[in-house]
């Protein structure tokens, strides 16, 4: 069975059909950059675009880079701020032509996909999944329940919200070096959440997790295993089309 699912990021919005017996990407998935400043007309727009590219006549599977409860978005940290109070649901369904579609964080559909398709599939235990991109989202799991919308991203690090600290936009704002962000910014960063909460393992997503050799290795003094995500920058599309596959 195939359900499409759209992943807003901060930069791009990018989608698919997805395969839901296999966890991957049923066709070739289609981009597009994320219109400035990310409005929720102007985001509708560039998802509907991106689902009308396939001719998709089902349901539809949305992640949001925020926290969503319901479908109602309750923060917009990388995206326009007018997005906050949106019915995310039904204003995407309205510009699909009444398609059914289900909204959730976009770290929590990452998670989701992981947990039964990649990297976490099988664990126990308290995992957390780590999205580093133009922020950084979080998936919490324990025992392979999720805690939804933990947004651990926007922890205090070093008196910064620690994704402007840590994330991979950071990375490249700066123009640091694999290992200067990998030992002095992302290890501390995971240093704290370990602190908080005890994770018997991370799971680093995220366009980056394609590149996991040129930083994991550095990364010492954290106890939980650190592992790249299996889907890597697809388990948002295949975990929104789970989701709404699930609705």
């Amino acid at each position: 069975m195939n359900v499409f699912g759209v992943d807003i990021g901060g930069s791009g919005i990018k989608g698919a059909p997805v395969d839901l017996e296999r966890g991957t990407l049923a066709e070739e998935r289609h981009k597009v950059l994320t219109p400035q400043p990310a409005t929720p007309d102007g985001v509708a727009g560039c998802v509907a675009e991106v689902v009308e590219n396939f001719g998709w006549t089902g349901p539809v599977g949305v992640t949001f880079p925020g926290v969503v409860t319901g479908s109602t978005i309750r923060t917009a940290a990388n995206v326009d701020k007018s997005w906050i109070g949106v019915d995310a649901g039904t204003l995407l369904s309205d510009r699909l032509g009444g398609l059914p579609v289900t909204v959730l964080n976009d770290a929590d559909a990452a998670g989701i996909a992981e947990m039964t398709f990649g990297a976490g599939r099988g664990r126990k235990g308290t995992v957390i999944l780590l999205t580093l991109g133009t922020g950084i989202g979080s998936a919490l799991f324990v025992d392979g329940r999720l805690v939804p919308n933990t947004e651990l991203g926007h922890l205090e690090l070093k008196g910064h919200d620690a994704e402007t600290r840590a994330s991979t936009k950071a990375k490249e704002d700066e123009d640091l070096s694999w290992e200067h962000w990998a030992t002095r910014r992302l290890r501390k960063y995971l240093a704290h959440v370990e602190m908080l909460f005890s994770p018997e393992l991370f799971i680093i997503g995220g366009g980056v997790s394609r590149k996991a050799d040129k930083f994991l290795p550095l990364i010492e003094g954290i106890r939980a295993e650190i592992v790249p995500a299996e889907l890597q920058n697809n388990a948002g599309i295949v975990g929104a089309g789970m989701a709404a596959g699930a609705a």
